[in-house]
């Protein structure tokens, strides 16, 4: 039985994939900008429970496996398959990307096989480092294979800083296949400090099945965000609640593209509400598609700017104007 609590040292060897370089680090071996970010990105420390694969600059930093969840380098392309176990409870999976490298462009293929009944807690996420002139890209290609009556809760965050003009850019690809009885709650926070973005996230759910998307994230500066979402309800008693909270300042720009398909006598919910500031754009284009008189779909999409009574009323408890802002964008965002 392999222990469920991981140090900084992986507990066995890992082989790099194709089209990953051929060095294997050891975590152990992550310089102090890397530790950081693993904190922000999957809030992981010194000892951190569960399965755990790490990926830094194109190489694989360190794996462990739990007694219930295995983590397989692919052999056809640069990934991993995560395999869990019918049944398990209770376990989580820490699979974050790091980059550190000006230039780097990285992309992976991660397969995650959730088996009948198993209940499991999922952290993703990129954080970029990037302290020169060029561009550092990750694109992480993310399926979800699950079985019914299983459960998963997948958190993924993406965060960028560094005092390089070179870009930080993200576009993650996620899409989930749903088995009778499944569920799924996904949370998708874009923290700060990313150029770019386009955010992919698909969903094919059978019957019975229930769906929860939250999307957070702020846009700075010159930066753009565009997150497009497409989910198919094809059996009843199914159900997708998609909610998008974004705050968007200076001269950024963002696009929300949620699309709710109801083939089945289902419920659809779609909710949008931005903060814009300054001279930013948002753009919310929701759509809900029925097919099938017992579908129920609503969307609704909600932009604007903060209430000034708001600030007030915060600048009569001993805030500045300045900190009363940042409050209740903080608020709006938690």
């Amino acid at each position: 039985m392999e222990s469920t609590a991981n140090t900084l040292i992986p507990q066995a060897p890992a082989q790099a994939a194709p089209g990953e370089r051929d060095t294997v680090l050891k975590q152990a071996e992550l310089d102090q900008i890397s530790r950081d970010m693993l904190g922000v990105i999957a809030d992981m420390g010194e000892d951190t429970p569960g399965a755990i694969n790490i990926r830094a600059n194109g190489c694989l930093a360190a794996r462990t496996n739990s007694e219930n969840i295995r983590i397989e380098t692919k052999a056809d392309k640069p990934g991993i398959d995560i395999r869990v176990a019918p049944h398990t409870k209770g376990e989580q999976v820490h699979i974050p990307v790091v980059l550190t490298e000006t230039g780097e462009n990285d992309m992976v293929y991660n397969d995650f096989y959730i088996g009948e009944g198993a209940d499991v807690y999922i952290v993703a996420g990129c954080g970029i480092h990037n302290d020169g002139d060029c561009a550092s890209e990750h694109d992480g290609i993310h399926t979800f294979y699950l079985e019914p009556n299983s459960h998963v809760v997948y958190v993924e965050k993406h965060y960028g800083e560094g005092d390089g003009t070179g870009e930080r850019i993200l576009n993650p690809t996620t899409e989930v296949h749903m088995q009778e009885g499944s569920s799924m709650e996904m949370e998708m926070d874009q923290i700060k400090g990313v150029s770019s973005t386009v955010r992919t996230t698909r969903g094919e759910l059978a019957a019975d099945c229930r769906l929860t998307v939250v999307e957070k994230l702020m846009t700075h500066g010159d930066q753009t965000a565009e997150s497009d979402l497409d989910f198919v309800m094809d059996g009843d008693g199914s159900s997708v609640r998609v909610v998008s909270r974004s705050v968007a300042r200076d001269r950024s720009r963002q696009l929300f593209q949620p699309v709710v398909t109801g083939n089945a006598s289902c419920r659809g919910h779609v909710q949008c509400d931005a903060i814009i500031m300054d001279h930013a754009q948002v753009k919310s284009v929701p759509a809900i598609d029925a097919r099938s008189t017992e579908a129920q779909l609503v969307h609704e999409a909600a932009i604007g700017k903060i209430a000034g009574d708001a600030i007030v009323k915060l600048e009569t408890l001993g805030l500045t104007e300045e900190e009363a802002e940042e409050q209740i964008l903080e608020d709006f965002l938690s």
